[in-house]
Order: C-alpha cells, then sequence, then structure tokens
C-alpha cells in the first residue's frame, strides 16, 4: 500500500536539509556567481532533483556498474570539497574560469548540493523510509535550495563586501572540516 507518512516525509527533509546544507554553502555560492556573472538557478535547481531521485532508485546499481563503492564515491567528493576550501580560505584558484552554463552543474549542483554524502544518505534513508515519503523530502529541499540560488545576489548585499569575506574564509574551514571528516571516515583513518 502507497502512503504519504507526514512524520517520515519531516525526518527525512530534516536529515536532507542538514546533510545538503544550502545556507552553509551560501558563501561558495556567492563566490561562484562572482567568477561567472550569472547561477542558472532553474538549471541547478533541476540537476540537483534528478540528481537525487536518479541516485535514490539508481545509486547502489550505478556504483556497482562501474565498479566503484560507496567510500570510493564519497573519497572522491571530498577531495572536490577539499579543494573548493582552500579556494574559499586561501583566495587562490585551482579550477579555471568556467562558463555560466557548466557553474550551474559543476561544482553547485554537483558535488556542493548534491555530493557524496548527499547521495550516501540517500541509500542509508532509502532502507528507513518508504520511497514516496524520500522523494516529497528531496523535492521541499530542491525548492529550498533554488530559493536560494534564486536570491543569491540579494544574500550577497546584505552580507556586504566584507561580511561576505568574513563568512568564506570561516565557511571555508567549515567545508574543509567537512571534507576531512568525509576522507577519514571512508579511509578509516
Amino acid at each position: 500500500m502507497t502512503y504519504f507518512n507526514w512524520q517520515q516525509i519531516v525526518s527525512v527533509t530534516m536529515i536532507l536539509f542538514a546533510i545538503i546544507d544550502i545556507l552553509g554553502a551560501i558563501p561558495v555560492i556567492i563566490e561562484m556567481r562572482q567568477r561567472v556573472g550569472h547561477i542558472q538557478s532553474e538549471k541547478a535547481s533541476i540537476a540537483v532533483l534528478v540528481l537525487m531521485v536518479a541516485f535514490l532508485f539508481l545509486g547502489d546499481e550505478l556504483l556497482a556498474i562501474i565498479g566503484l563503492d560507496i567510500p570510493s564515491f564519497a573519497i572522491a567528493g571530498s577531495l572536490v570539497i577539499f579543494i573548493i576550501a582552500m579556494e574559499m580560505i586561501l583566495g587562490i584558484k585551482f579550477f579555471k574560469e568556467e562558463m555560466p552554463e557548466s557553474v550551474s552543474i559543476v561544482p553547485i549542483a554537483f558535488p556542493l548540493i548534491a555530493g557524496a554524502g548527499t547521495m550516501t544518505t540517500l541509500l542509508s534513508l532509502k532502507s528507513q523510509y518508504a520511497t514516496q515519503n524520500i522523494i516529497v523530502g528531496i523535492v521541499a529541499n530542491t525548492l529550498f535550495v533554488y530559493l536560494v540560488l534564486k536570491n543569491v545576489q540579494r544574500l550577497e548585499r546584505l552580507f556586504g563586501k566584507t561580511g561576505l569575506n568574513i563568512l568564506r574564509k570561516a565557511f571555508g574551514v567549515i567545508l574543509l572540516a567537512i571534507a576531512i571528516k568525509l576522507f577519514r571516515s571512508n579511509t578509516g583513518l
């Protein structure tokens, strides 16, 4: 029997909200917008939605087909997050300037929003919650992501240049810690 359970929907939504951490990603998103001039919020949000729903249904099989396990996938995501964090902290650019069409998908949609942590969380949620409730949680989080991406210029004005510099450095350190934790937990170090 297919039904929607509001308790499960709220739980899944809150778990995904914490893992996605779109509020914590605001400085990174602002940094990317400053580099390319524009982030296509609709394109990025649709990419996030498609990635999460596809991974919910095909994640285990997809990783098995290409010969990857979840820890390897998580380590790769942690390395990308590590590089982004180092850019934020040191002010050094490792990634070459990208066209606006590509920055919406990489690195914003993946791995920043729908990254290794989100994907592995989806696989674990699948064993505890009904699929339809997980999908509702994914949609709710995607809508919130869209609102943040759509209003990134307003958020940038709200924080100001000095506030953004402070946020960028602070969240760079937090992002660096997340990358290291993700790396350590998947390598056994």
